[in-house]
């Protein structure tokens, strides 16, 4: 009889534990998980270190313009999806949208877009040449990533506002916002020489939505050989001056997927659409949520 019972009560701790797991994943896969994050290209709105809810469901219910997103890295071809490292940025633009950046502000079909909030530029911080450098950026919660060891000069992701708090330190002799950026960039999407782009001056481009027919000629093929060959799994070639897709001539294409284009809030410090292109919707896991436990200052 005692055997008997042992076992029941094993069977039922083990049918539980198997509940629980069940559950969990289903948790995980459709309603939320926890992501820690890891760069600087979310500063301040988002710290290295903070803990980051991510809200599942928005895969299904969708994303909108300015949702901070947590997405699959759109570049690790090599790597199967599933696989591939977790990125964190903010919505700029959605399916259809027009995206300009004119030194350095957003602007949306045209229109001047707001800033996130806390978004921050490259800031040059001036020390005294006996500063802490270390301490001085522990105590503005700076990411030590940044720090430049042996230097009194450092380059700092801010905003006028914590420019500001960080001129009233003693070890600082100023504060100043570096020069926007000037001339084209090879390294910047589409890496072409005829874009002559760079992250302060940047399109127009419109943001590819599915269904929609494009044109296709030597000059614009960089903003979509990637999406033709690779997110939608297309051959390209040429016969002599003639565009192929799938062995056939290419003069239009049709989006079978839709994108977005993504921004870090802060500008100077990420790697984002200006830099790899476009990030197809499917890539999204989740909508960034609240952040349950953050580094803060220390």
């Amino acid at each position: 009889m005692r055997d008997r019972i042992l076992r029941f009560a094993h069977n039922e701790w083990f049918r539980a534990f198997l509940m629980a797991l069940a559950l969990l994943l289903v948790l995980h896969a459709f309603v939320f998980r926890f992501v820690t994050v890891r760069s600087t290209s979310m500063y301040a709105t988002l710290r290295p270190g903070d803990l980051l809810l991510v809200q599942r469901w928005a895969v299904w219910s969708g994303v909108k313009r300015d949702d901070i997103v947590v997405f699959r890295d759109p570049l690790k071809d090599n790597a199967l999806r599933w696989r591939r490292p977790l990125l964190v940025k903010r919505v700029a633009g959605m399916p259809g949208d027009t995206i300009e950046l004119r030194a350095g502000k957003l602007f949306l079909n045209g229109t001047r877009a707001a800033d996130p909030p806390g978004m921050t530029h490259s800031h040059i911080v001036r020390l005294r040449s006996d500063a802490d450098v270390v301490a001085f950026f522990r105590r503005h919660g700076l990411p030590l990533e940044l720090l430049m060891p042996g230097r009194s000069t450092q380059e700092v992701p801010s905003n006028p506002e914590l420019a500001a708090g960080l001129a009233l330190d003693s070890a600082v002799i100023d504060v100043v916002p570096m020069r926007l950026a000037s001339g084209s960039r090879s390294h910047l999407f589409p890496f072409s020489p005829r874009y002559p782009w760079n992250g302060d001056d940047f399109g127009p481009v419109q943001v590819p939505r599915k269904g929609d027919t494009v044109r296709i000629t030597v000059d614009n093929l960089p903003l979509y050989d990637r999406i033709i060959s690779v997110y939608e799994g297309h051959r390209l070639s040429n016969s002599g001056d003639t565009l192929l897709i799938d062995r056939l001539p290419l003069d239009e294409y049709i989006m079978e997927r839709d994108y977005c284009f993504v921004l870090g809030d802060s500008r100077h410090f990420s790697a984002d659409s200006r830099y790899w292109g476009f990030l197809p919707m499917d890539h999204i896991i989740g909508r960034g949520g609240p952040v349950l436990l953050s580094k803060g200052e220390d």
